[in-house]
């Protein structure tokens, strides 16, 4: 199987580069395929036109989470984030981009589930549907939300969850997702850390950098059939100070074809 390898637009967004520059270095590493933060349809114009001009796929954006928590409480404080992410969906219908990140809430005691929210995430997923966007949903640190929206939309086709292996290490790490979820897996997200050692472990770091069990992460993806590519989700900080950009890309297309052969 030809897996394709993809890793995050804003991974050298410290270096102050154009976008052009940046999928330029990732498309001479090796790269198939990237996905971005960006919403702003001006934005996700420049990138895809880009992407396309070097060969690379937009695979998919990621939503705004800034203020989540709000999607599940009364009132209208909810409405900025609402915005923020129809914006996402406009964006990546109009140049078909397949599928949009969205996380469901945030911290280690989010609110409760209650119709409120769920209303309002019948709403969004119905409007993705209609702009023919697939949703795939975040593993993040409440493992309970999560669920409850797999359950609710077991039969949506649109909709599905984005794995990323390093929240489930550091947040979940008892908790394997592909297992529950499997089927409904849409895309990754793939980093490093060193699992619970800490109030907030999710170091995203360079794979293998961490201690994440690779070869037991990609049997529980084979045993569920996912095909789809391998995203780094990553961004060059301090820590990889010794690289140059160039390199630090290199380095994450390698590990990922590393991953893909465990």
């Amino acid at each position: 199987m030809d897996r394709k390898f993809g890793i995050e637009l804003e991974c050298l967004r410290h270096s102050g580069l154009d976008d052009g520059e940046v999928l330029k270095k990732i498309k001479a590493a090796g790269f198939d395929t990237v996905f971005s933060d960006k919403y702003d349809i001006h934005e996700v114009e420049y990138i895809s036109n880009e992407a396309t001009k070097v060969g690379l796929e937009v695979e998919f954006l990621h939503a705004p989470f800034r203020g989540v928590n709000d999607f599940w409480c009364a009132g209208l404080d909810y409405l900025p984030l609402k915005k923020g992410v129809y914006q996402t969906i406009d964006s990546a219908s109009h140049f078909n981009i397949p599928i949009i990140i969205m996380h469901v809430d945030s911290g280690w005691n989010p609110p409760k589930i209650c119709d409120i929210g769920l209303n309002r995430f019948d709403d969004m997923v119905e409007y993705a549907d209609k702009k023919g966007v697939k949703v795939a949903f975040e593993n993040i640190r409440n493992f309970g939300t999560l669920a409850a929206m797999m359950q609710r939309y077991r039969s949506v086709e649109n909709v599905g969850y984005c794995y990323d292996c390093g929240h489930e290490h550091c947040y979940t790490e008892t908790v394997h997702f592909t297992d529950l979820f499997g089927s409904k897996i849409l895309c990754t997200h793939i980093h490093d850390n060193f699992g619970k050692d800490s109030n907030d472990p999710d170091y995203h770091l360079m794979m293998f950098d961490g201690n994440i069990d690779y070869a037991d992460m990609m049997g529980r993806l084979r045993c569920v059939g996912y095909e789809g590519s391998l995203m780094a989700e990553l961004v060059k900080n301090d820590r990889y100070a010794h690289m140059t950009d160039d390199e630090y890309i290199k380095t994450a297309y390698e590990r990922l074809v590393k991953i893909s052969k465990l």
